[in-house]
Formats: C-alpha cells, structure tokens, sequence
C-alpha cells in the first residue's frame, strides 16, 4: 500500500437515508455533556461546586489518609490530631508526592518525601529541609477544601469561597429522640447494598441514578413484575402520576389502591443531586433517608445516605440489602445468569454506558419527571454561567422540609 494512501484509517461515512427498521447507517450516539461532565470548567463542574457534597463518614475518617475522588479531582481525607478533618488536593505543593503515603501528626499531615507539614486548610505549617523550618512557608499553601460535619457524614464545599453556602439541614434528620439514632451508609442503592461489598462507586453518571428518582413507573415494571417483587407487592400496581416542582428540586406523586386503602407515594429531588425516597418498606409516614448521588468523575458516582432509624431497629442499609434476594442470594452473592434473571436498578443503570448516548433516547409521557429534571439542572447551571447564584445554594437551602413519605387513607 503506497505510504501516502490513509483510506483504511477514515472513518466511513454513509450516503442516503438508513433502511426502514435496519440498524445499517445508524449514527454514532451523542451524551448530553452539558448535564453530565463534572471535571473542574465544565458547566455542570461548575454549577455542582456550588454545593456542598459529603466525601466521608465521619465514623471512618481517621488519622490514616484516604483517597477521595470528587468532582473529577484526586483529593486526601483525614483527620488531624486534634480531631479535626481536612481534604486537601493529592500532590505535594512542593515536588508532587502523593499525600496518601503521609504520617498525620497533630497539626496536620506531613509528607513523606521532604517532611513538609500541612495543617486541615492547606497552610505550610514547617519546611524541615529550610532554614529556620521554612522562613517563607507561608508563600506555600496547599489546595485544600473548607469541610464540615453533620449527620454522621464529612460534608466538604469546592467552589468559590465567597460562594459558600450554609451547609443544609433537612428536618427529618434533626431533634431525636431518645429511642432514635441516625444510621450511615456510603455505598447504598435501593437493591443490593452497593456494586460490591468493599468498592462502593458505581462505574456509570450520577444523572442515571437521579433521574431513576423521578422514574415512578420503573418500581412497577423493573421491581415488581419482571424480576418479581423486589420491595412490596403493592407496588405492582400501575400508579396514578403528578409531577412538580418543589422549592429547588422536582418531586412527584403517585397514587394506588392496595388492600390496604389508597396509598400516596411522594419521592423527591433536591438540588443539585439529592434524593429523599420513602421507605421502599412503605412503612407509613414521612420519608426518613436522606441521600446524595455524588459524583466521582463524568463517568462514575457513589452513594451517601443517612436514615433516621429506631435504636431498637435491625439496621436499616443492611436489612434492605437483604429484601432482594434471588433463591436465596443476596445482591453480591448471585452469579451473572442469576443477574440477568433477577435484575434490579444496578443492571439497569449501568448498561446503559457510563454516560448514556442521550441523542438515541425515544422520551415518552412516562418520562415527565426525567425531563422535568434534566431541564432544571439545565436552567440551574446557565444560572451559574451567568454568574448567579443557583437554587438551593444560598439561604434558600439552609433549612430543607422533607415532604417525601408514605401516606395511606
């Protein structure tokens, strides 16, 4: 073949119209990137750094480093000394080494490659190897996020410091009683617990699972009559759908007629990736978990949950990890064909991509709430382009009434 010819390397390109019911001449899928890329630039990157995200259990943030990945950003949680947690980017402000291998000591982490030490906000705090410790080592400051705790979980704020919103407060999650605790879980999904008992981020976007929110109709098909009951027999009745919008974020309505009387079943989406499902038990009353759809990068997300639970109670993450079992396996324990016998939200999430291609999607009326959404993400992060402040990123987000729950008449 002559140097000069590359033909084998075009890409081929179709003339005419596809075959009528042929997939030959197809295009290639788009994703909508504008909605699903998270790095640091991107619109949606930036619209989610106005937020506060939760990077931790509390419970498991100790003074032995761990890796985060956040938002497309490789970053250390730990926990001084002193008791007080830090998340700092991964490398060395000075050489590059990667702050994992540090020792934590009283006032921050230290580096094991030139001992510079580095307090929980980033400040150079001693510089062994210089003079006088480092006469100049507050020129030097590593990139660090400000973190706060509540609920059990490390909640940390990446955006512009003079952005920073309060840190929410949801009312189902506030005053205990005596009897009650709050309960963590950071690789929680409705089915299974998480994609392994010990690798809790799930390898596709986070919009695939919180748009599954605002799917009411997936309970019935997916979880109620194509695998069998997953959660509740009731739930295999085709529901009666209302959807709106709800201070900052899109909730919905359904209605069935169960034996037990009509059942109103209200599910919730916060700004920017928080969902509030009541209990999949349909144990009555308002919901009592909050979670958050964090993403890791475009392509991969974890899950953060806290649920107000009864002292008395089995646990909750762990009892409904076992609800779905398939002869009886739980989520982790079944084999591939058993998975393909028994699926649940995991298989139907993450088959379709790490990113869906959006532009092959054929949306019908049972899609309402996706949409609904996916174009309040969209007027959101256009706010955050136009240098405004997005809903629920200000005093509007500081206190959250939670109208999810289950109520029977």
């Amino acid at each position: 073949m002559n140097e000069q010819d590359t033909s084998t390397t075009q890409p081929i390109r179709f003339v005419g119209k596809r075959q009528q019911g042929g997939g030959y001449g197809k295009p290639p899928g788009r994703s909508d990137d504008f909605l699903t890329q998270v790095e640091p630039g991107t619109p949606c990157g930036e619209f989610m750094r106005r937020y506060w995200h939760p990077v931790g259990v509390s419970s498991k943030v100790t003074t032995d480093p761990a890796r985060v990945r956040i938002l497309g950003e490789n970053l250390i949680l730990f926990r001084d000394g002193q008791g007080k947690a830090g998340l700092l980017h991964e490398h060395c402000a000075h050489r590059g080494t990667s702050l994992y291998y540090g020792k934590v000591e009283n006032e921050g982490i230290r580096c094991c490659y030139h001992g510079w030490l580095f307090a929980v906000d980033g400040s150079c705090v001693e510089q062994p190897c210089e003079p006088g410790g480092g006469q100049h080592r507050d020129k030097c400051r590593q990139p660090w996020y400000p973190v706060q705790e509540r609920y059990g979980l490390v909640f940390a704020y990446m955006g512009p410091l003079d952005a920073m919103p309060p840190l929410p407060q949801y009312d189902v999650l506030e005053d205990l009683g005596a009897d009650e605790e709050l309960q963590q879980e950071d690789k929680s999904f409705y089915i299974g617990g998480g994609v392994s008992q010990d690798k809790p981020v799930a390898p596709y976007s986070w919009l695939q699972n919180f748009e599954n929110v605002m799917d009411p109709f997936h309970v019935v098909i997916l979880h109620s009559r194509f695998s069998g009951v997953q959660f509740r027999e009731q739930m295999a009745a085709m529901p009666a759908v209302e959807w709106e919008q709800c201070d900052h974020g899109v909730m919905y309505r359904s209605v069935r007629q169960t034996k037990e009387g009509t059942l109103t079943r209200i599910t919730q989406t916060l700004l920017p990736n928080v969902r509030i499902v009541p209990s999949i038990e349909l144990a009555p009353g308002q919901g009592r978990e909050v979670a958050w759809l964090v993403p890791v990068d475009s392509h991969h997300h974890r899950t953060f949950g806290v649920a107000r639970v009864l002292k008395s109670e089995d646990p909750l993450y762990s009892r409904r990890s076992r609800m779905a079992v398939f002869e009886g396996k739980t989520w982790w324990e079944m084999t591939e064909d058993e998975h393909k016998r028994f699926p649940g939200d995991y298989e139907a999430q993450s088959t379709q991509g790490s990113i869906p291609a959006h532009s092959d999607e054929h949306l019908a009326t049972s899609d309402k709430g996706l949409v609904m959404l996916r174009r309040m993400l969209a007027r959101q992060i256009r706010v955050v382009q136009e240098g405004g402040t997005p809903e629920g990123a200000g005093q509007d987000g500081a206190m959250v009434s939670v109208k999810a729950g289950n109520f029977f008449e």
